[in-house]
């Protein structure tokens, strides 16, 4: 994830492995896999699926498919069979609630400067190597999920705290598209906005629910290679793709792309300039899209962090293929930071990460020298939260 959290998961020395079955399901474990006595009343009964002729039950809401029998549960660890339904494990319970700057997202033209707030669950329907949340992502101790609250809880906690949206974050909200689909729907009733921070792994029929109920997204364009995702993330690249042309030319949620740059993966220009292009190409120039830097976590702790002069090439890069609106992330880079006018050439916003220092917008979110719109949702000033984080409890 792009976002500083995220995933409980299986066998995690094996499960990115390119070699692991794509569909592949954990054996019932007892005390693991298996609901315990208490343990099943908390199951909420899931979606997108179906049953197979051979008496198991297909899990149909991302290109994984995984075919499980009773008290299985799926690569993302948090979706199981129990009897002859799926259940979801994580309905209601999350790994914890922060309220964040919305360029932490990374955001950067969807209401700058204002207030989020952030919960995820645990779980994932990827197996990065690269992880940068991997001490939630890859725990396998459900009971770390004690902060319990109900849709209307957060939504009404987002509004007591003055918060311009609640984001589904640290860990993907793709495999807990349920509780996510009705949190957003609290979150409409009071006026709120509803931020995805995704990698997009999900097939058509979650990707309408999920989206439908989304103001905003982040997603993750992790490579540009199929090999990149099988090998690092033992997943596809194409589906992402999809999610990528779906929310830019069929919805209305405001899009920004993120891909964090690991030496010697992902970095060649040539890779990059192909990326750039098809981001141009598909989408069109004016989809932000954020370089960030990997630090050594999780399965590849071998490889050195990212220097700041591969995110300043690769930004050039990505503004010589015509893309509009290219930012710099975890590193100390001003001009990576500032966003400007594609018309005019001024500045409109500056920022000192999250910070904004100079917003020069008008009322409609309209350059102020020459009056073109800035693609995004702006309000007619800046919030003011800053880098501040306040880490919050909701619920007993």
């Amino acid at each position: 994830m792009n976002d500083d959290v995220a995933r409980p998961g299986q066998e995690e020395a094996d499960r990115a492995d390119p070699a692991y079955p794509v569909n592949a399901a954990s054996e019932p474990e007892p005390g693991l896999t298996m609901y315990a006595a208490g343990e099943a009343n908390a199951a909420y009964p899931a979606r997108y699926w179906h049953a197979l002729d051979d008496g198991r039950i297909q899990c149909d809401l991302c290109p994984r498919d995984c075919r499980l029998r009773d008290g299985q549960r799926g690569f993302c660890f948090v979706r199981m069979r129990q009897g002859d339904q799926l259940v979801l494990a994580t309905y209601g319970r999350s790994s914890g609630f922060c309220i964040d700057p919305i360029e932490k997202k990374p955001l950067n033209h969807f209401y700058p400067g204002s207030s989020v707030l952030s919960f995820g669950t645990a779980g994932c329907n990827l197996g990065c190597k690269f992880c940068q949340n991997w001490d939630i992502s890859k725990s396998r101790e459900m009971d770390r999920l004690m902060d319990q609250a109900s849709p209307t809880d957060i939504a009404r906690v987002a509004t007591e705290w003055g918060c311009r949206s609640v984001a589904f974050t640290y860990n993907d909200p793709v495999i807990f598209t349920e509780y996510a689909v009705d949190v957003a729907r609290a979150c409409h009733e009071q006026g709120l906005r509803t931020v995805a921070v995704t990698a997009g792994y999900i097939n058509e029929e979650g990707r309408h629910d999920l989206f439908a109920q989304m103001d905003a997204a982040n997603v993750d364009l992790k490579g540009f290679t199929d090999d990149f995702y099988r090998q690092l993330t033992g997943a596809r690249l194409q589906p992402v793709l999809d999610t990528l042309v779906y929310l830019w030319h069929e919805t209305e949620v405001w899009l920004e792309i993120t891909t964090l740059l690991i030496p010697g993966y992902n970095d060649s220009d040539a890779e990059l300039r192909e990326m750039f292009r098809w981001v141009r190409t598909e989408l069109g120039p004016n989809v932000p899209h954020h370089v960030t830097a990997f630090h050594p976590d999780h399965r590849m702790r071998d490889v050195p962090p990212t220097p700041l002069s591969t995110l300043v090439r690769a930004r050039h890069i990505a503004l010589e293929q015509g893309l509009h609106y290219v930012y710099t992330g975890n590193v100390d880079y001003r001009e990576g930071e500032v966003t400007s006018c594609a018309s005019c050439g001024a500045s409109v916003i500056e920022r000192d990460r999250y910070s904004i220092l100079r917003y020069r917008l008008d009322a409609h979110g309209r350059c102020a020298r020459c009056g073109t719109p800035l693609p995004g949702r702006f309000a007619a000033a800046a919030g003011d939260f800053g880098p501040r984080r306040i880490p919050i409890t909701i619920g007993g």
